[in-house]
């Protein structure tokens, strides 16, 4: 283990920041690919160099190319994608050299769950809960809505970006505005109930499509952009059932985060997916080794099925507020390269490609 080296795929964002702890703690040497010489994970006594990259959000192709050269040039044995590197990587598996070992689904699986118009639909086809949607077009069809509160989605995008909450008919009007004016009609719109409850989250790894592992946790303290500031470790059986219809329809590979609200009733109602793995320090302080487990998985070693982790476990970040409420928004994340950034940028980079 110690002679395993492992690049991350970004260092900004938390969920690189407690990979980093995570595999550091278990003995394997660690390396950081990031624009920011002063990275969060930078500050980490277990990363051994952060190598200086392009960005990613604006040019995918340039991040790519200097992923592939640094890995043959470092000899790498894992590349593990901490945030949207995930979906980039996907896209372009052969580009990756032979000798690199990354646990990756299908670009058609992550194109199911990187949109949230198609995660909601795959939800629709699974008949798995979630609250009651409709889409919209145009600022026209946005303003008859007549559910309030009301959180309003954009296809593509993090909490911070891409999701409002509207409680009344002027503010309904006011982001219809805004989404024109951004633009944003250019896909489909998502109108979706927001439900009183509890906000919790769900991590697991997948083998071909078999469920290995999950950790489910409830945020205790939100912070801004809706991610966590505190947490608290759970069980939900009935989450990880979801999980594994979830990963068997898609034959995923490598790991997974859902979001799900949790109703009076102890119902989960799922609203959000992120194609990789979600801060795991908290899984393996409840005894769920998740991020191990996906360096296993990505050398292609036969992994047994992980047991449940241990309830009660409380990890926090900062101070924010607390209490069960109206509660609809997806992790947001700090890495500097949204994802709808990425998109377009990937999407003009592949015009290029093909018309020159």
């Amino acid at each position: 283990m110690a002679s395993t080296r492992i690049l991350l795929s970004e260092g900004s964002s938390l969920s690189g920041r407690q990979a980093t702890t995570t595999l550091g703690l278990a003995g394997y040497r660690v390396d950081v690919c990031d624009p920011d010489p002063l990275c969060l994970s930078r500050f980490s006594r277990f990363v051994g160099r952060v190598h200086r990259c392009p960005p990613m959000g604006s040019d995918p192709l340039g991040y790519l190319e200097f992923v592939v050269e640094l890995i043959a040039r470092e000899g790498f044995a894992v590349l593990l994608p901490t945030h949207e590197q995930a979906y980039l990587f996907a896209s372009a598996p052969d580009r990756l050299p032979s000798t690199i070992g990354v646990a990756l689904a299908s670009f058609e699986s992550f194109e199911r769950l990187q949109s949230k118009v198609e995660f909601n639909r795959l939800l629709t086809e699974l008949a798995l809960p979630h609250p009651r949607t409709h889409l919209v077009s145009s600022s026209r069809e946005l303003v008859k809505t007549d559910v309030f509160p009301a959180y309003i989605k954009t296809d593509i995008g993090t909490a911070s970006r891409g999701v409002r909450l509207v409680r009344n008919a002027s503010e309904l009007t006011q982001t219809a505005c805004d989404l024109e004016l951004e633009g944003a009609f250019g896909d489909a719109i998502l109108v979706q109930e927001a439900l009183i409850g509890w906000l919790e989250r769900a991590q697991a790894i997948f083998e071909g499509g078999r469920l290995v592992g999950s950790h489910s946790y409830r945020q205790v303290i939100a912070g801004p952009g809706g991610g966590d500031i505190a947490k608290i470790s759970i069980r939900r059986p009935v989450v990880s059932r979801h999980l594994a219809e979830l990963g068997q329809h898609l034959n995923w590979h490598g790991a997974l985060s859902v979001d799900y609200i949790l109703d009076e009733h102890g119902n989960p109602h799922h609203i959000d997916c992120n194609p990789r793995l979600v801060e795991p320090v908290n899984a393996m302080l409840a005894g769920v080794p998740l991020t191990e487990t996906l360096v296993r998985l990505s050398l292609g070693e036969s992994v047994s099925e992980l047991p449940p982790g241990r309830e009660g476990i409380r990890t926090h970040n900062a101070p924010g507020k607390t209490g069960p409420q109206p509660n609809n928004c997806e992790s947001g994340g700090a890495s500097g390269d949204g994802l709808d950034d990425l998109t377009e940028a990937w999407k003009n980079s592949l015009r290029c490609r093909s018309t020159g």
